[in-house]
């Protein structure tokens, strides 16, 4: 992108309401540019619409009409489309003169696109039209002789047409025109759309033996249609006396050698040229031929056609020659020669046998092959059965049986409706037995529906290849009817119908209906009228449905060997709804609260409730009076209703039933039963209540209970809480039955506890008795016995330790256990004592584990290390457990010590 000359412009004055043009003069430019102006100061731009357009083909300024607001400086900005370089000119000022306003006068157009307009297929197209004039003009276009293209858009307020992607039928005549109220202007231009050449057929690489013709021919479309010329090696190609070129076919006669080369084959037309490029190889070579042709023996059986290939690479083509033996072979009805050289005999007989030459000559040399030929007797077989008829689960051999020449091998292949049987992949139902040299079986076992077919049995040998086959048509179940459709259906039957399966071999002698539902385990067998379904039928009603029901249903078909499996399920459907007919089974009493007549029965399963809208009808009355009183139960679900009545005392006898009902109306009533209204919960409290502590987590609750003709109690609950704590808090215990007592485990030591007890029966809790007091034991010592020491003496051990000294929340000791056990036993034996020694008597020979404990009333202390003590005859052994506890040198120890070591006879 140059840049603008730097020489001042010249002031352009006009009148107001005059058109202007300012040129812009742009510097040289490579490739296109985009044009705008700026007024009076960069980057204030000129901003087009109706009055102003800025030419992007001249890049000038164009105001139609100028005004006042016109007035100052105007720059020309250039910008590079690809480096985004700009450029700005020298100012041109605008300025208005003092000798009047210009009049209105008719639209002249100032700019517009050339009268013929050319734009290659596919491109966009912008054609420009602006004219001065006052007033404003306003721009329009048309297509004359058509339609604007629907996709054509029009920019800068009217003054630009633009139609993308250009179609050849976009061509034409197109008119813009400028009109205002003083007059119009029109121009016409030409928009012609052209094609650069496009391949239709293209060149392909070509091998030609020498003297062959060849023809190539390219194919080109294009807008001007493409004329075509030939190139060879790059030049170019004229017409010669073997060489014809006529538009865009080339032929060569009679090519040689020289003929060879790289062709180019050129479409142009003024837009554009196109190449296409091929290579013509030609061939000069004397006969060979592949080794697959080289020394073979062909063994045909008589009657059947030979054809020895002889087909040599040559170029140009040889001349086939064939002998057998010394002499040529000549052609009659048997004997042919092929086109491509191949020699092939009918009917072969014993008398074809023999050697046979076949040589291939051309201008470069020659070459021959030689095959013997062996003629045969046919090969026949025999496949026992010819046609069989089984039932599932039965099983047959096939024997296969061949004559053949004894000079080949033979081999045998079983096939079932024309497939390879796989002996491997199918579950030892198949076995081929090669009985001798000429026959084979096939053994079938178990056979299956899908078994039967056609069985072939294929014998190869070096010559031939024959077959035979047999039908095996196996008898089984019916296959599964079609598709169950349900025809009509009320509240308790459904009509259905079917189509048949296939019998496989043995007519369907009867079908069974099934049917499930949400409620059924699983498929169960219908009721249906007929009530025996003969197998010709394809219809029956299902009976005895449940109303308000969904069911499937499916059938099942049975011939003389068996049932077969089911059909597909039917759609699901719902039978009709209708009036209940089940009503709730073990109506009886419960117990309740005093003044109330608590009646339960067993739910009705949604399965028998026959419709929505379900619910209970609960009636009663006092045994021996005549009016029922009912009350309405809506939930489905419920199996209680309570009655109360202050006026109605304890224990009195009813009369009850209970109904149900939908929206479709009442059901049945229940069979009566007597059932008593409730006695009422315990009303006095249990008396002589007893606390007693056992241990540190133990106390023991007692009580008596004032027996009642009314309320009887169920059991008790004992309700306990700590001192400080409210009785709101209390923890509670129950007991079951006439028990008069309840030991309450896991407390807390040390502790003082409230207590109280009420009785319970079904209808509630009587009152709480006075609440009574108990504290817990302390907890037993903490400290375990120390320096404990042993002298063992044969079986006899003596032991000794200090004393245990409690705590001040701790039990006062009360005494000591010694247990001891054999190692590898888990009971102990114990040994109870109040002083701080004791003598153990080990009874059998082995090794003791010894511990000791202090006893309080709190319960037993923490118990010493364990002491191992091995028991034998004889010898006298001491020592102390030193692992566990350091003998202690103070006065009490060796005192205890010394008394320990006294004999046991003396102590």
């Amino acid at each position: 992108l140059g840049n603008f000359s730097g020489r001042t412009r010249s002031a352009v004055s006009v009148r107001e309401g005059q058109g202007v043009v300012l040129m812009c003069s742009p510097p040289l430019h490579s490739p296109e540019i985009i044009y705008s102006w700026v007024f009076n100061e960069f980057p204030s731009f000129v901003a087009e619409d109706s009055r102003r357009f800025i030419s992007q083909e001249t890049g000038n300024l164009y105001i139609s009409k100028v005004q006042t607001s016109d007035v100052g400086s105007y720059i020309c900005l250039v910008k590079n489309t690809v480096t985004n370089a700009r450029v700005l000119s020298p100012p041109t000022p605008l300025t208005l003169r003092n000798d009047g306003v210009m009049g209105e006068y008719e639209p002249k157009i100032e700019v517009h696109f050339p009268y013929t307009v050319t734009a290659a297929k596919g491109t966009t197209v912008k054609m420009e039209c602006f004219a001065l004039g006052n007033p404003v003009p306003t721009i329009s276009w048309r297509k004359v002789n058509g339609h604007n293209p629907s996709k054509a858009r029009l920019r800068k307020s009217q003054a630009v047409l633009e139609i993308p992607n250009v179609q050849l039928e976009d061509s034409g005549m197109y008119e813009c025109k400028a009109e205002n109220s003083r007059g119009r202007n029109v121009f016409r231009g030409q928009l012609q759309v052209y094609t650069y050449p496009h391949w239709v057929e293209k060149l392909n690489d070509t091998q030609l033996d020498s003297g062959d013709q060849l023809r190539w021919e390219c194919k080109a479309t294009g807008k001007p249609r493409p004329t075509y010329r030939w190139l060879k090696n790059g030049v170019p190609l004229w017409p010669q006396s073997r060489i014809e070129m006529i538009n865009g076919v080339l032929m060569i006669h009679s090519v040689n050698v020289s003929d060879a080369g790289m062709y180019q084959c050129l479409a142009e037309n003024k837009y554009g040229t196109i190449y296409a490029s091929a290579e013509l190889k030609i061939l000069a070579s004397a006969p060979t031929f592949p080794l697959n042709q080289m020394r073979k023996t062909i063994i045909v059986t008589k009657g059947q056609e030979v054809v020895i290939e002889c087909k040599p690479q040559a170029s140009p083509k040889p001349t086939i020659t064939w002998r057998k033996g010394d002499k040529v072979l000549k052609e009659n009805k048997r004997i042919t020669i092929l086109p491509h050289g191949s020699l092939r005999i009918l009917n072969a007989s014993k008398s074809d046998e023999g050697r046979y030459l076949c040589q291939g000559v051309n201008v470069f040399g020659s070459a021959e092959i030689i095959a013997s030929v062996s003629v045969k007797e046919p090969t026949r077989i025999e496949l026992t059965p010819k046609k069989i008829e089984l039932t599932v689960g039965e099983s047959i051999v096939l024997s296969c049986k061949a004559l053949h020449d004894s000079t080949m091998d033979v081999t045998f292949y079983w096939t079932l409706n024309g497939q390879p049987i796989d002996f491997e992949k199918e579950g030892g139902h198949f076995e081929s037995i090669k009985a001798q040299a000429s026959s084979a079986d096939l053994m079938i076992r178990n056979i299956l529906l899908m078994h039967a077919g056609r069985y072939g049995c294929r014998v190869q040998t070096a010559a031939d290849t024959v077959s035979d086959e047999t039908e095996l048509l196996v008898r089984g179940p019916p296959g599964p009817p079609g598709v169950v459709i349900v025809e009509e259906i009320t509240d308790t039957t459904a009509t259905l119908s079917w189509s048949p399966g296939a019998d496989n071999h043995s007519p369907i002698s009867l079908y069974n209906l099934q049917a499930r539902s949400p409620f059924s385990l699983g498929w169960q067998t219908v009721k249906t009228v007929p009530d025996l379904i003969s197998g010709d039928m394809e219809s029956a009603m299902a009976v005895e449905l449940n109303p308000w029901v969904e069911y499937e249903f499916r059938v099942v078909a049975t011939n003389k060997i068996g049932t077969g499996d089911p059909s597909a399920p039917s759609r699901v459907i719902r039978t009709n709804e209708a009036v209940p007919k089940t009503p709730p089974a073990n109506v009886s009493g419960r117990s309740g609260r005093r003044h109330e007549l608590v009646i339960a029965w067993e739910p009705v399963s949604e399965e028998f409730q026959s419709g929505e809208g379900f619910g209970y009808i609960v009636a009663f009355r006092p045994n021996g009076t005549r009016g029922w009183k009912e009350k309405m139960v809506t939930s489905s679900d419920a199996s209680k209703f309570i009655y109360r009545d202050e006026s109605v005392p304890p224990l009195t006898p009813f009369e009850v039933k209970v109904g149900v009902y939908n929206n479709k109306g009442d059901g049945p009533f229940s069979p009566i039963v007597v059932i008593c209204s409730a006695e009422g919960e315990p009303t006095a409290a249990p008396i002589d209540v007893k606390a007693t502590s056992l241990s540190v987590s133990e106390i023991l609750v007692a009580w008596k209970h004032i027996k009642e003709s009314l309320g009887r109690p169920q059991g008790f609950e004992v309700g306990y809480w700590k001192d400080m704590q409210q009785e709101e808090a209390a923890e509670k215990v129950k007991t079951e039955g006439n028990e008069s007592s309840i030991l309450l485990t896991g407390l807390e030591g040390n502790t003082l506890y409230h207590l109280t007890v009420r009785a319970y029966n079904a209808a509630g809790y009587g009152p709480p008795s006075t609440a009574v007091h108990a504290a817990t034991k302390k907890s037993p010592p903490s400290q375990a016995p120390g320096n404990i020491m042993w002298i063992q003496d044969g079986s006899h051990v003596s032991l000794g330790w200090e004393p245990v000294r409690p705590l001040a929340n701790e039990s006062d000791v009360m005494g000591y256990k010694v247990l001891f056990r054999q190692e590898g036993q888990s009971n102990s034996q114990v040994i109870e004592t109040q002083k701080t020694s004791a003598v153990v008597l080990l009874p059998d020979v082995g090794v003791y584990i010894i511990e000791v404990c202090a006893v309080s009333e709190g319960g037993d202390g923490t118990a010493s290390p364990q002491i191992r003590v091995p028991s034998f005859s004889g010898g006298k052994v001491t020592s102390a457990q030193s692992t566990l506890h350091v003998l202690s040198t103070s006065s009490s120890s060796v005192t205890l010590l010394l008394a320990l070591m006294v004999p046991s006879t003396s102590w």
